[in-house]
């Protein structure tokens, strides 16, 4: 009995730190996750306009004119409040697209009845990928409108929005200005029209990585 009363002070504080320790624990767990906001800096220079590489904060995708499957032109106002995919294929590709397109219809699937959600996808060869061409190739892919566009435009646009904007393809040929190499990656876009992530779209649990954090967007 003496040996508790003696002790007895120390048993209560040692109680309580361990209920604040606790409670401190509990609470970082169940703080809801955050995703990190890119910028220039942020990324392998390969993929970015030496122009802009040292941009460290307040990074947002420029305004943008292309023409989509349908020969309608879309613009940052057919995007605006939405969370989206980006990505840059072509039609002829048969390397790493087929499966970055299979990817992105499965993505489709997943996002289709949120509609804060949607899909935009570049061609890197806007010569040959015309709005008619993407036409055949959204209907042998089951693209839905409503949701997924397919663009095209001007090489010099496609390319400066690749790198100026998503950060996310490489140069080609030093001689030739507008020469591309796209590359695996899904851009993922907040409704700020902000990078919030790169996932490989060649890769399935990257893919279910990107579904997970277009739901933390959508929450918040």
């Amino acid at each position: 009995m003496h040996f508790f009363r003696r002790y007895r002070f120390f048993f209560i504080v040692l109680f309580v730190l361990s209920a604040i320790i606790i409670t401190l624990f509990y609470n970082v767990l169940d703080q809801p996750k955050r995703l990190k906001i890119y910028s220039p800096s942020d990324v392998n220079p390969e993929m970015v306009d030496s122009s802009i590489s040292f941009i460290r904060k307040d990074h947002h995708i420029e305004d943008f004119s292309f023409t989509n499957q349908n020969g309608k032109t879309i613009t940052q106002d057919d995007y605006a409040g939405k969370i989206y995919v980006a990505d840059f294929f072509f039609t002829t590709c048969q390397t790493i697209c087929p499966i970055m397109t299979d990817n992105m219809v499965w993505l489709q699937e997943q996002i289709k009845d949120n509609p804060k959600v949607m899909l935009l996808s570049h061609s890197v060869t806007p010569d040959t990928d015309t709005p008619e061409v993407l036409k055949a190739y959204a209907l042998k892919k089951g693209v839905l409108d409503a949701k997924w566009n397919l663009v095209t435009g001007t090489k010099k646009d496609i390319y400066g929005i690749a790198r100026k904007s998503y950060l996310a393809v490489k140069t080609g040929k030093p001689e030739e200005m507008y020469d591309m190499v796209h590359t695996e990656n899904f851009i993922l876009v907040d409704s700020k029209r902000r990078i919030r992530g790169f996932y490989d779209g060649t890769k399935m649990e990257d893919m279910k990585k990107l579904v997970g954090d277009i739901k933390i967007l959508s929450e918040d």
